[in-house]
């Protein structure tokens, strides 16, 4: 994985900031470089895609916990579309397990 998606996740999706839907993401994100975004953009088409990508990779990276594969490929899909399909509202992963 890019390092620059990492710490995107480390920074912007991590346990502390993940659950936080007020819609800041979005314009945060989009106002860095569009090479930026884009390596964002492929980050996220990556992990939805890679079966080698887990929750506990997932996990690893942000401290937010994900029951199964299905919810976070979800969750990441309809981060995506947040971030890069116009959808309304930033989703947010499971109620915290802390």
């Amino acid at each position: 994985m890019d390092k620059k998606v990492e710490g995107f996740l480390r920074t912007y999706l991590d346990v502390e900031q993940a659950y936080d839907t007020s819609g800041y993401l979005r314009p945060t994100l989009l106002a860095f470089s569009e090479a930026y975004v884009q390596v964002i953009r492929n980050g996220l088409a990556e992990m939805v895609q890679n079966p080698d990508f887990s929750p506990s990779d997932y996990e690893r990276l942000t401290g937010v916990e994900f029951p199964d594969e299905a919810s976070l490929r979800q969750y990441l899909r309809d981060m995506d579309a947040y971030l890069f399909g116009g959808a309304p509202a930033q989703p947010a992963p499971p109620a915290c397990r802390c």
